[in-house]
Formats: C-alpha cells, sequence, structure tokens
C-alpha cells in the first residue's frame, strides 16, 4: 500500500533549501517553498498603507498601470508558448488580465493614459525577466504564471474587496475588473485544476527546483516593484 503524505517523513533538501515530504506533490512544494518570501510581499509598507486606506485612489490607479506593464510582459509571449508542453496547459484566455486592467485604467486615468503611463524601473526589471524565461526557459515562464494570475484568483479578491469600500468603485466594475474572473465560473474548481497541472508538470527534480527558486524571484521583483510606488507615494509623517 502506498504510504500517505500525512505518514511520510520530512527530509531537508539542502539544493532546494527547504524540508520537504519525499513525493510531496509539486503544487505542494511550490506553495510551501515560497510562503515567506509571499507573505513579505504581502505586507509590503506600500500594500500595507495602500489597503488600510492610509493612501489615496491614485496610488491604486499607479499601482495599476505597473501592473499592466507586467501582464503585457506575461500575455505577449502566449502565442508562443500555447504549444509549449511546460508552460501551454497553463496559457488560458479566461486569466488574461491585459483588456480588464486596460479598461480599469480608462476609468481611474481618463482618456489618455497610456501616453501619461510609465514603467517605474523595478517594473521594468520584472518585465524583462518575464520576456527573458518567455524566450529562454518556459519553467520559469510557469514561476511567474503562478504567482501571478493564482494569487490574482485568491488574495486579489480581498484587494478587490477593500478597493471598492475605499474608494468607492462599482463591485466588480470598473475600476476592479482586473480582480474579476466572469469566465472562471467556480474559482476553487479551477484552482484545483491548476494545481493538478503543476503536479504533472512534465520537469524532472532539478527543473522543479529552478521553478522553485524563479517563484522567489518572482516575489521579490514584485516586492521591488512595491517599493518604488512607496517612494512615489510616501506616507505622511
Amino acid at each position: 500500500m502506498e504510504q500517505s503524505a500525512q505518514s511520510t517523513p520530512p527530509v531537508r533538501d539542502e539544493r532546494a533549501g527547504h524540508t520537504r515530504q519525499v513525493g510531496q506533490p509539486f503544487s505542494a512544494l511550490i506553495r510551501t517553498a515560497s510562503q515567506e518570501v509571499h507573505t513579505e510581499a504581502e505586507r509590503s509598507s506600500f500594500m500595507h498603507a495602500l489597503m488600510g486606506g492610509r493612501l489615496g485612489i491614485e496610488a491604486y490607479t499607479a499601482l495599476t498601470g505597473q501592473l499592466w506593464f507586467v501582464y503585457q510582459a506575461m500575455e505577449a509571449v502566449t502565442p508562443r508558448l500555447v504549444t509549449d508542453p511546460v508552460a501551454g496547459p497553463f496559457i488560458r484566455p479566461e486569466l488574461f488580465r491585459s483588456q480588464a486592467l486596460e479598461r480599469d485604467l480608462a476609468h481611474l486615468e481618463g482618456e489618455g493614459w497610456r501616453e501619461r503611463l510609465h514603467a517605474l524601473p523595478a517594473t521594468r526589471r520584472y518585465a524583462e525577466r518575464i520576456a527573458e524565461v518567455a524566450e529562454n526557459w518556459p519553467g520559469g515562464y510557469l514561476a511567474h504564471h503562478y504567482t501571478r494570475y493564482l494569487g490574482d484568483l485568491s488574495g486579489g479578491q480581498v484587494i478587490r474587496g477593500l478597493a471598492e469600500r475605499n474608494w468607492g468603485l462599482a463591485p466588480k466594475g470598473d475600476g476592479v475588473r482586473f480582480y474579476v474572473f466572469p469566465d472562471i465560473h467556480n474559482p476553487a474548481a479551477f484552482k484545483r485544476e491548476y494545481r493538478a497541472l503543476l503536479d504533472a508538470v512534465p520537469v524532472d527534480e532539478v527543473g522543479r527546483r529552478r521553478i522553485v527558486e524563479e517563484c522567489r524571484l518572482a516575489f521579490r521583483l514584485n516586492i521591488a516593484m512595491f517599493e518604488d510606488l512607496a517612494r512615489r507615494f510616501p506616507l505622511s509623517a
């Protein structure tokens, strides 16, 4: 009989730099191994102040604009990756966010928003990294796909509710459409399917460790973007 995950003793994987269960599903490994830096990103001073209502809608609009550059990088490469055995199964049009971000920015910034929008230095580095791995390493692209889209389906819903409450944005309407997935009718089932795809990804153990490290890098790139935004929108003393 196959031993259950609960009864399998943890082992130290020195190369990956974390403790894992023998036979642990990749979806569980990637979540636990990146949890610390994920939490750090969520608790960044900018996001904490923004979601606590201590920054205005201008800061929320600026975040939305920076995310547009990130998702442009994520989605511009999808035609090339859709047939890739590693990244391809995760390319799902119902996840795409660029058009929703554009509707939000048209509402928040008004006409001509593209001409006024500029990527912050950390955002440029983030987008460049996404483009780099998409070109050279589909497993690395998968790491960014996981940190972005699965996060949007989870914690992003908390952000949407806070934005609606803090700035009077219409529920699931213009200004928060980025966080709305109208073509995903059962988010919980979708996330289960996504994790099953992660568990089946055709990558060896070394490749999986590399993907985990890229997930950590993705969160650090997020943190750097938040730090740039914090400098642009400092809290009053």
